[in-house]
């Protein structure tokens, strides 16, 4: 079936069986391959990635689905000249990443959490970030990126 949406602001068109989930379409037909498979599950948040304004698990979301839609992946936060993204930067200032194969959904994450709920507390971004399973942090940076970017978001 063809599959037509934009990602990252560029009109895409897949052909892609009826039952191919969103993360392998992404990463196996247009070659977006920061967006993870953890678990295949839908538990782990390692696939998230925007749709229409709202973090999704593209593992548990058929690329039919995204028909029409506007999709952003992590290669799509950064500026066009490299630039990260004030909530990339806080990652990387904060050590919210260790292996980094989490980072990705986490950011995705991140910016749905922070332009949802702008003035979100401590308890609020761990609490909204649950879907979100980081095996090598004990997520005290993670929430503290989280905060710095939403800081710099903000200032923005």
């Amino acid at each position: 079936m063809q599959v037509q949406f934009t990602v990252n602001g560029r009109a895409a068109s897949i052909d892609v069986p009826p039952h191919t989930l969103l993360v392998h379409a992404l990463r196996e037909h247009l070659q977006l391959t920061g967006t993870h498979v953890g678990c295949d599950t839908s538990q782990c948040g390692a696939c998230t990635v925007i749709v229409d304004g709202r973090a999704v698990k593209s593992c548990a979301m058929l690329a039919a689905q995204a028909q029409g839609a506007d999709v952003q992946t992590i290669e799509g936060v950064a500026a066009p000249d490299g630039t990260m993204h004030p909530m990339q930067a806080a990652f990387k200032e904060c050590h919210g990443l260790q292996c980094g194969f989490c980072t990705p959904g986490m950011v995705m994450s991140a910016l749905d959490l922070v332009q949802h709920h702008p003035h979100a507390s401590e308890a609020q971004i761990r609490e909204l970030l649950d879907g979100n399973m980081c095996r090598c942090t004990g997520y005290q940076n993670i929430v503290k990126a989280v905060q710095r970017g939403q800081q710099a978001m903000a200032a923005n």
